[in-house]
């Protein structure tokens, strides 16, 4: 698994790898045919989202390891930035 994780921050530098991550928050909505999951990381301002097809039990204190970027949304003009999960696995 470590090893697939140096091949992917490898061949994409602007990716990110954090490893035992405490989650404070987690919510899941229903976004079309896919579940949209958002996190927020202890330590962190920004929020982590990422999208599945079926919900996720809740991470809500668990400690996760994660592949990520940083990305901006525009909402009413004002910018946003947020985290997109590449991969998320519980430590």
């Amino acid at each position: 698994m470590l090893n697939q994780s140096k091949a992917l921050l490898k061949k994409h530098p602007s990716l990110t790898h954090s490893e035992n991550c405490r989650v404070v928050s987690h919510v899941q909505r229903q976004d079309d045919d896919w579940i949209r999951h958002t996190l927020m990381i202890e330590g962190f301002d920004v929020p982590f989202v990422f999208k599945r097809k079926k919900a996720y039990r809740s991470l809500r204190g668990a400690r996760v390891n994660m592949t990520y970027y940083p990305q901006c949304d525009v909402v009413a003009g004002m910018e946003f930035e947020f985290m997109k999960v590449v991969r998320i696995k519980r430590s």
